[in-house]
Order: structure tokens, then C-alpha cells, then sequence
């Protein structure tokens, strides 16, 4: 073992008249450990909100929408099967590097398409109206691209490809069924504002849907405004024919969802145009990011005080230690050798302290992700317990920059330490 790291242990074991400073030193690594493990805690709840909300969006939604300037289009297979054959090679450099580390793809493709029609409308049950978006999906490559959440009653998609009844079915969500006060088996009608122009003025277009299934996507705003029926059904009820309003696209990585946007829109040309999932929910996941930055640069300031404490027992270690290291130049000992003793003790104090931090971060964060026993609003925040994901990247990066803060505490108490005079101590000690 090195001399300068054989004396830095030493310094951190004193004992005796310096147990003082032995316990600053320990209160030193607490700070640390305490600032590590409430930024690994914070941040993981952070992203596990956001994932947790990633993931209920992107059920429903696609991770692409492909659409066109001039409405409806027909020739949606050819255009499905251009599509499919799009594909990414991952980002050269630093940034393919970081997506490797994350575990994501090299070659990101589109992986599946489906058409869809978009309705506005009313929904009356006879009790009761509501305005819904209703979508017109292919019961057949929906779920393939998109989930249409939890069945809570009937049968789902599988009513639509077998149903065999007067009207054709649909699928309400939970709050828009209990706003018509309709169930499974009953019948509504569809009202669309545009209809035949009469003498008497315009009379809307009147469609009767048997309700085949009522699902719950865990998000208050789709659960009472979205209804589905079968794409065909759609068709014929607007009267475009064989022609679709978008193709909704997933892709193996949905990180590179603008990447893919992008280049399909370059391929197909105008007049279509698309729509990747980070747009659709700018806002939220734009306040979400925000949120997590803040709370990292306000958790660090944890560790900074930590680092204070830091320079603080290492200052008060220097002026203890003015005899030993005049005794050690004096002996031949260099300025650098003192200034590596005085920066291995506080850098063992951040690297012990960040361990420790980690260590409990990492426990506590799987404790909660397995036991689940801090219970929160599920109608508030989608779920009935703390959301955890932990980030192998994220936790490195809490921990190097702990380290490193640490480190650079230890370089003002170093130098003073470095800069001592022998002559001048021994004289006058």
C-alpha cells in the first residue's frame, strides 16, 4: 500500500484526543449517504410516475400517427406495407453509446401498423348525452400497435369479430358508460352534426351501436370520452368507403419515435404528414422532465452540504496535523505526497459515503417496488402505490456526481495542507 494512502486511513480512524474529528468525519459520510440515497429514491419515483404515464398514454395511443393534408385516403395497404419496411440504424458517437448503456436497440423499425377513422360525435342512451371521440379501429392489427385497456364487462374485441347482432357493437369506457347509465347488451345511437339538409334545415345523422364491452384505461379523460367501433362500421357511418383517416405505427424504440416520424414523412411525401407520441403529450411529459430536473439539482445541493462538511473536517484535520506533516517533509516527504495524503482521506470519505448511499437508495427503492406499502389517491395519480424504476444510468450518474463533488471538496484543505512551512512549525511548536 502506498504511504500517502496507508497515512489517509490512519487519519480517518483517529483516536483519542482526535476522536472529534473522527466523528465530523463520519457525520461527513452520513451527509453524503443521506444526499445519495434521496436522490436515487426521488428520482426513481420520478421516473417511475413518468413511465407509469408513458405507459397508460402509449396503451391507447400509438407511438406514430400517420395522417394526410387532404383528409381521408384510400391505398392504406400499400401505404402499410412501406411502412413496415422502415427502419433506423442507430445514432453514431456518444449518443449510441448512451442508448447502448440504457439497453435500447441499435436498429430501430416499425414493428406494426394498423388504419384507423376518427369520429366526433354524440352518444345518447335515451337518459342521457354525451360528446365522445370515437375511433373507428381494425379489431384484426389493433393490438398489435395499441391497447384498448381493461375489459371490465364483455367480450372486447372479441365481440367485434364475432358479433352477429341488428347494430353494430361498440366499446364505451368506463365514466362514459356511467355518464349514459348504459351497460353491456344495451343499445345507444351515434349522432353525428352533419346529416341531410331538409326544407326544415339540417338533420343530423342517427346511427344505433349495441354496447359489446366497457373498458377502463386507468385515465380519467379517455375513460369518458372514448368510445371504439369496428373500422368498417366507421366507414359506412361517414360514407368514405374503403378510404382511412391515419395508420397509427409502433416502433421497437420508442425513444426514436421522432427519428421514425421524421423519415417516414420524408418517404411518403405530401400530402401526409405525422405525429410522434412525445408531441401528442408535449406538455405533460415537458412538465414531468422539468419536475425531475428540479428536484435533482435541489436534492443535490443535499451533497454539497456534505461536501462542505467535508472541507470543514478536512481544515480541522490540517490544523491538527501541522506537526505530522512538518515531521513528514522534514523526512522527505514532497508537497504533492502531503496534498495526495489530505485528498485520498476526503475522497474515502465521499467514495465510502456515496457506497453507503447507494447501497440504501437501491434497498429501499426495491423494498417499495416489491412490498408497495406507501399507498397514494389512485383517482389522482393513476395508481394505488409509489410507481419505482430504477435506471442503471440514472444511479450511475447520481453516484459519479457525488464522487466527483466530493472529490473536488478535497482539493482547497489539500493545498493548504501541501502549503505548510516545516521550518515555521517546528520553530514554534
Amino acid at each position: 500500500m502506498k504511504y500517502e494512502l496507508f497515512m489517509a486511513l490512519r487519519y480517518l480512524k483517529a483516536r483519542g484526543q482526535h476522536a472529534f474529528i473522527s466523528l465530523i468525519t463520519f457525520i461527513s459520510m452520513g451527509g453524503v449517504a443521506v444526499g445519495v440515497m434521496a436522490l436515487i429514491v426521488v428520482i426513481a419515483v420520478m421516473a417511475g410516475f413518468e413511465n407509469h404515464l408513458r405507459t397508460k398514454i402509449l396503451g391507447i395511443n400509438a407511438h406514430v400517427l400517420v395522417r394526410a393534408y387532404k383528409g381521408p385516403f384510400s391505398n392504406s395497404r400499400e401505404i402499410e406495407k412501406k411502412l413496415l419496411s422502415c427502419c433506423l440504424e442507430d445514432k453514431p458517437g456518444i449518443a449510441g453509446l448512451i442508448r447502448r448503456m440504457q439497453g435500447k436497440p441499435e436498429k430501430i423499425c416499425v414493428t406494426a401498423v394498423t388504419p384507423i377513422v376518427y369520429i366526433q360525435a354524440l352518444l345518447s342512451s335515451g337518459r342521457a348525452v354525451s360528446g365522445v371521440a370515437i375511433r373507428g379501429i381494425d379489431p384484426k392489427t389493433v393490438e398489435s400497435v395499441m391497447s384498448l385497456g381493461q375489459i371490465l364487462l364483455g367480450n372486447g374485441l372479441q365481440g367485434f369479430k364475432n358479433f352477429k347482432g341488428r347494430h353494430p357493437p361498440i366499446i364505451l369506457g368506463k365514466e362514459l358508460a356511467r355518464t349514459l347509465q348504459v351497460s353491456v347488451g344495451q343499445t345507444i345511437q351515434v349522432v353525428l352534426p352533419g346529416g341531410t339538409i331538409t326544407p326544415v334545415g339540417m338533420i343530423p345523422k342517427i346511427r344505433s351501436f349495441t354496447v359489446t364491452g366497457i373498458n377502463s384505461t386507468g385515465m380519467y379523460e379517455y375513460d369518458a370520452s372514448l368510445a371504439f367501433i369496428p373500422i368498417s362500421a366507421a366507414q359506412k357511418l361517414l360514407g368514405i368507403g374503403d378510404r382511412v383517416h391515419g395508420i397509427e405505427v409502433k416502433v421497437s424504440d420508442i425513444y426514436a419515435a421522432d427519428r421514425i416520424a421524421a423519415k417516414i414523412e420524408k418517404e411518403l411525401g405530401f400530402p401526409f404528414w405525422t405525429m410522434d407520441w412525445q408531441k401528442m403529450s408535449r406538455n405533460l411529459f415537458a412538465a414531468l422532465k422539468m419536475e425531475k430536473l428540479a428536484m435533482f439539482v435541489i436534492l443535490t445541493l443535499i451533497v454539497l452540504v456534505a461536501a462542505f462538511n467535508i472541507i470543514s473536517t478536512l481544515i480541522m484535520m490540517v490544523m491538527e496535523k501541522k506537526q505530522d506533516i512538518a515531521i513528514l517533509k522534514s523526512i522527505g516527504a514532497s508537497d504533492r505526497q502531503i496534498l495526495k495524503i489530505f485528498m485520498f482521506t476526503g475522497f474515502l470519505i465521499g467514495i465510502v459515503g456515496t457506497a453507503i448511499g447507494v447501497t440504501g437508495g437501491v434497498g429501499i427503492c426495491m423494498a417499495l417496488s416489491r412490498y408497495k406499502f406507501i399507498k397514494i389517491p389512485k383517482e389522482v395519480y393513476y395508481t394505488d402505490s409509489l410507481p419505482i424504476l430504477m435506471n442503471t444510468f440514472d444511479v450511475t450518474v447520481i453516484a459519479l456526481s457525488a464522487v466527483l463533488i466530493c472529490f473536488l471538496a478535497t482539493i482547497y484543505p489539500a493545498r493548504q495542507a501541501a502549503g505548510i512551512n516545516p521550518s515555521e512549525v517546528l520553530r514554534n511548536g
